[in-house]
């Protein structure tokens, strides 16, 4: 009979104990502003003129999920739920203006997850979840803090702005340089610092969100029939460069293999200023795909293979895949704790997510809607509703709702539900002007008393 040496499995296990706390993967979650889903080189539908080499890199290094969302067509908003993992209407955030005047000190966010693992944290450059300090990144988990709070813009030339000032830490400082630049060089000097153990990077650009402005330089290496296009291709450039700069440390120091990296956008690219959106209909501020269907990629090479993945999910999703990474899923009730999944297991095409239903609501004050489930997706504004089926449909040209009617009813059902669970907007005053918005309660009673 062979027998098992307990005491050798004993020192095996706390040899993999000590292994896995030394080997935990760095975090890098890099948020673009305002940019258009076709406009990366690594996606078919990209124009011509588009060239992002360093982005591509990502998504040749991971996973490309081609149905990647994100819950709001506007940057605070998305950035709350992003780093909550909840509906970010649960705080009572709908709007811009909302979700930009201050996410709930307690709330608990990524950075605070990470720091309970032994994790050192940074935040650099946008953060627009609190207009001045006493709502910092600093102090809310973040070690480490670069950039600026109040807007979602930034001069990229003039930094130096006393109503909206760079801080780092909590201390106004004096700063030079382009903007997308400063931050790729901060995050790469943050890595040098920390790099013997994990650690956790936000790279939040405000590229390329408007003003519109890059270096002279750059814009003279496109030449379209527009202008305004020509300026968003060379801050697409810059940014590009940037996270170039970021890869390049991450290689050098040997901690490629074993960063999870995210890539998003916080929204829709915005139309106007020349983004694009194909093959979808809509952009920024708007709910159809164009609006909160974005680039979303995720790299973690000894972890996940280059694929594609075309199941829908959620820029939700990161924090409890982070937790799920660090073998923490356990800790925490994950179902009641978020409204986002661990997508791990379907990264690594081992697994599916099956009934998922997604949701989004500007409240009255920016009346768009949207629901989807499966194929299916309702878009509201106001009194208008439409229905499209988006397998077959995918440019949301043609509303279904009169075809069937039914599945319009049970989507709008689910919504409603989903609804009356939110909190209620955190401007009172604003709430009790509504009159035609979706977050009017006894609007949403009529409407459920007119679909029954």
């Amino acid at each position: 009979m062979k027998f098992f040496n307990f005491t050798a499995v004993t020192l095996t296990l706390a040899s993999y104990s000590v292994l896995y706390a030394k080997d935990k993967p760095n975090i890098l979650i890099i948020v673009a502003a305002d940019y258009g889903y076709s406009d990366s080189s690594f996606n078919p539908f990209h124009s011509p003129e588009v060239s992002t080499p360093n982005i591509d890199r990502l998504a040749k290094s991971g996973v490309t999920c081609t149905d990647g969302y994100v819950t709001a067509h506007i940057s605070s908003a998305t950035r709350a739920g992003l780093m909550t993992g909840r509906y970010q209407q649960r705080y009572g955030l709908y709007t811009a203006g909302e979700a930009g005047s201050g996410l709930d000190m307690s709330a608990k966010i990524i950075p605070q997850y990470l720091k309970e693992q032994g994790y050192t944290t940074g935040q650099f450059g946008k953060w627009h979840l609190g207009p001045d300090i006493q709502w910092s990144p600093y102090k809310r988990g973040f070690d480490y803090q670069f950039g600026f709070l109040g807007r979602g813009a930034h001069d990229y030339f003039y930094l130096n702005d006393p109503k909206d000032p760079i801080y780092r830490n909590d201390v106004e400082i004096e700063e030079k340089g382009y903007l997308t630049d400063r931050l790729g060089e901060e995050v790469v000097d943050f890595i040098s610092r920390n790099k013997e153990n994990p650690f956790f990077a936000y790279l939040a650009f405000n590229a390329v969100h408007s003003p519109m402005q890059a270096p002279e330089k750059d814009i003279a290496l496109f030449n379209t029939p527009d202008t305004t296009r020509n300026i968003m291709l060379a801050m697409i450039h810059r940014m590009d460069e940037a996270i170039g700069k970021v890869l390049d440390k991450l290689e050098e120091d040997n901690l490629r293999d074993n960063t999870l990296i995210f890539f998003i956008s916080d929204n829709g690219g915005e139309l106007k200023l020349k983004a694009e959106n194909k093959p979808f209909n809509g952009g920024k501020h708007m709910d159809y795909e164009g609006g909160i269907h974005v680039p979303f990629l995720v790299s973690w090479p000894s972890q996940l293979e280059q694929s594609i993945c075309s199941t829908p999910v959620i820029s939700l999703d990161i924090l409890p895949t982070i937790l799920a990474a660090l073998g923490q899923e356990n800790k925490y009730d994950m179902n009641s704790s978020f409204d986002g999944k661990n997508i791990l297991p379907l990264l690594k095409g081992n697994d599916k997510i099956e009934d998922r239903v997604f949701y989004w609501s500007g409240g009255s004050l920016d009346p768009w809607w949207a629901i989807r489930k499966d194929d299916w997706k309702v878009v509201g504004n106001k009194d208008k509703r439409q229905l499209f089926n988006l397998k077959k449909d995918i440019g949301e040209k043609t509303d279904l709702s009169e075809q069937y009617p039914e599945k319009m009813k049970e989507l709008v059902a689910l919504h409603n539900a989903w609804l009356e669970k939110m909190a209620d907007p955190v401007n009172k005053a604003n709430y009790k002007r509504w009159s035609k918005g979706r977050l009017n309660k006894s609007d949403l009673k009529r409407e459920k008393k007119n679909n029954e």
